[in-house]
């Protein structure tokens, strides 16, 4: 025994014959082969033949590379590699492990087991001893990001370059970056509605707002970001899985992403979105939040006159702002050109593109913005 767990053994198990032959597979013999579907499939035999009838799953935002330690008395029965990937397929006294890596280095493991409490136990522990330790740098957050597959629902997690507010205040008209001010210094206990709510054209800062929240709120609610929102609130079983998240008793707030959800929320959405916007508003202040820290903060390039009346109704709005171009003065300042070098407001994208020489008429054409916050 180490400190760090026990190194897994192959030793034959007569009971066990029908899977217990070393399998070590690099790929090779025939590429259409599956061998980590397999090695899944000969994982599950014991939850599928009722052995073993109660299972635990927890998804890792990194595995670690070469060589893995698995929990006490595990004995490997399968492992598949291929270019990147490694299935492995262990059993101990009452459970079943599978360990998964795949590109780009993200994985999980599973395990199924007698009881509850032990199939919790042996995973958690599995993926202590696999999970490789990143060190967080100041100026970046761990993101997850949510999307579904064919197994269901996946989290990957990375960790991206997040602003200190204070950094890009600057690139907000006035009266946006005072919400945003008062969005930034929210708490836990401040919490007074479940949605945020950024509109406004493209190009005007409402991601780079929500990277910067990401980091300001770091101590308190983590971050995630959902790929497939349309399909999140069309797939009941597909958003239970994400509102529930991984299960692993961190009783953090959680903040979901939905990025550019136009057809979900504007005004025609309850004819043309059928139950997905029900169960957006249900997420929100509705039994399915019920007892769920989640936030939900939504970009949409709608205007605000055109977004479903039920989103923006008062009280279930954490923040509701619209993000729109900088003034002709504040794009003067922001450019740190004289007078007269700019012809009227313009969005953060268009002057990034100015900076650079690279003229962007459309962001000239934009109305300024005041915004709301509640």
């Amino acid at each position: 025994m180490t400190k760090t767990g026990f190194e897994a053994t192959a030793a034959p198990d007569p009971a066990r014959e029908r899977v217990d032959s070393p399998w070590y597979v690099w790929g090779v013999l025939d590429h259409s082969v599956d061998f980590h579907e397999i090695t899944r499939f000969l994982y599950l035999s014991a939850f599928a033949e009722g052995r073993e009838p109660h299972g635990y799953r927890m998804p890792l935002g990194r595995v670690r590379k070469g060589e893995w330690r698995l929990p006490e008395g595990a004995r490997v029965l399968r492992e598949g590699r291929s270019r990147g990937q490694r299935a492995l397929y262990a059993v101990g006294e009452g459970w079943s492990l599978f360990v998964h890596r795949y590109n780009p280095g993200h994985g999980g493991v599973a395990v199924t087991a007698v009881t509850e409490e032990l199939a919790r136990e042996v995973a958690e522990r599995a993926a202590t001893l696999v999970r490789k330790k990143v060190k967080q740098r100041d100026d970046r957050v761990k993101l997850g990001f949510w999307h579904a597959t064919g197994g269901g629902a996946v989290n990957q997690e990375r960790s991206i370059e997040a602003p200190e507010w204070a950094e890009v205040r600057g690139n907000y008209a006035a009266p946006v970056a005072d919400q945003l001010d008062r969005l930034m210094k929210t708490g836990p206990d401040d919490v007074n509605g479940k949605l945020i709510l950024l509109h406004g054209p493209p190009g005007t800062g409402k991601t780079t707002a929500l990277r910067a929240l990401g980091r300001a709120w770091g101590k308190w609610c983590r971050t995630d970001c959902v790929l497939d929102p349309e399909r999140l609130f069309a797939d009941p079983g597909y958003l239970l899985e994400v509102v529930m998240g991984e299960d692993d008793d961190d009783r953090r707030w959680r903040l979901l992403i939905l990025e550019d959800c136009d057809e979900l929320i504007r005004g025609e959405a309850k004819s043309t979105a059928g139950q997905a916007l029900s169960r957006l508003l249900n997420l929100t202040d509705g039994l399915l939040g019920q007892g769920q820290n989640i936030l939900i903060a939504i970009t949409t390039n709608e205007p605000l006159e055109r977004l479903h009346p039920a989103v923006v109704r008062p009280g279930r709005c954490l923040a509701e702002i619209e993000v729109g171009p900088l003034s002709t003065a504040e794009a003067t300042a922001w450019l740190d050109t004289g007078a007269g070098s700019v012809a009227g407001p313009m969005t953060l994208a268009a002057l990034y593109a100015r900076k650079a020489g690279r003229e962007d008429p459309a962001g000239l054409a934009v109305e300024p913005s005041t915004g709301m916050y509640i």
